[in-house]
């Protein structure tokens, strides 16, 4: 096993710019990797802590014990099969590269993801979606290392336990897998184009018959305006994207909702007469505005679901800030928001434990 790093800066790693230091890191650029580091860690009896693009992760003040692997496997590969192309790309390749690999391609079912930060390797485990779109779509197989098994495996889509935001690596298994690679079914085709927001920018400049790069330029812009594109140069960027998750409630549930606002309220459409409320709606008409702000943290000036770092936050100040607003949209509809970010380093904090509904 290389030689490790010592103390090396998180926050630096994260797009929230939070967290403190790795006690130890050591960057996997192959499965093989992968495979040694877990065996060192379990011979040594230290945990590890899997660190992809940073974009998805509130990291204790006090930083992560044990070893942090971040992972840096590289390669994208197409494959023609049956008039289809299979895309495996490496854990560690930046999503939104792969996005626009594929687009230009002409390969469809990724272009609404596009703009999304973070590695591949991060897609399947949160089962990441946006504007109509779910990475689980397209998913052919997952390439893993099972540190039950202590060997390597490569999971069907249909193993992968993928739901709303959420997957079998995250949910039922957390820890077992290490996600090393990724392949996705693409085949040409036309753009999806299913979500309000890009229908209206599409229909704002007259655009009918889309083509994958205009639906990717028009999720780029639709992110960016809503601070959603990392860019050095836009403060409400600096978080890590939506909060939290769309709650999916019955429309019955719903219809309390509007009963209570005394209006209509927004929803997208599920399966089993169920509907997917905007989290966004419901935070501000829990009274939380655009800009509103705690100390260092705020609510972005751009979009309501994303917490802002901005400038000197600590994970507790997240924290903080993320538990009044789901305190206040419970005590005002009934309805309990679910962050979205994976909580490091902070099982034992109350705010953590409430958001998760632990």
């Amino acid at each position: 096993m290389p030689p490790l790093q010592q103390n090396v800066s998180l926050a630096a790693l994260t797009t929230l710019g939070i967290g403190g230091p790795a006690s130890q890191m050591w960057t996997a650029r192959t499965s093989a990797d992968v495979g040694s580091a877990c065996e060192w860690c379990d011979s040594h009896q230290v945990p590890l802590f899997v660190l992809g693009g940073g974009s998805n992760l509130v990291i204790a003040d006090q930083g992560v014990p044990g070893v942090v692997v971040r992972m840096a496997i590289k390669g994208c590969e197409f494959v023609t099969e049956a008039g289809d192309t299979l895309v495996r790309a490496g854990a560690g390749e930046h999503w939104d590269a792969l996005v626009a690999a594929t687009v230009e391609r002409g390969l469809a079912g990724l272009e609404c993801l596009s703009g999304i930060p973070g590695t591949v390797g991060g897609t399947p485990i949160q089962n990441v979606g946006a504007y109509g779109q779910d990475v689980s779509d397209t998913i052919y197989t997952v390439d893993v290392f099972d540190r039950r098994s202590g060997a390597l495996a490569t999971l069907p889509a249909g193993d992968c336990g993928f739901s709303y935001r959420n997957s079998r690596f995250k949910h039922d298994e957390p820890g077992r897998f290490i996600v090393c690679a990724v392949t996705f079914r693409l085949r040409p085709g036309k753009a999806a184009v299913t979500y309000p927001d890009v229908q209206a920018a599409l229909a704002s400049a007259g655009i009918a018959e889309p083509t994958l790069a205009e639906v990717r330029s028009a999720v780029l812009a639709i992110r960016r305006r809503k601070g959603m594109v990392v860019d050095a140069s836009d403060p409400d960027s600096r978080s890590v994207g939506s909060f939290f998750m769309n709650p999916v409630v019955p429309i019955s549930k719903r219809d309390d909702v509007a009963s209570r606002v005394g209006g209509s309220v927004p929803g997208y459409p599920m399966a089993d007469d169920q509907v997917k409320v905007p989290a966004a709606w419901l935070i501000e008409h829990a009274g939380f505005s655009r800009g509103f702000a705690d100390g260092p943290v705020a609510i972005s000036s751009k979009h309501p679901l994303a917490l802002v770092n901005r400038g000197g936050a600590t994970a507790r100040d997240v924290l903080r800030l993320a538990s009044a607003i789901k305190r206040r949209v419970l005590e005002r509809f009934g309805i309990a928001l679910r962050p979205e970010p994976v909580f490091v380093g902070l099982s034992d904090d109350p705010d953590a434990k409430f958001l998760q509904g632990i």
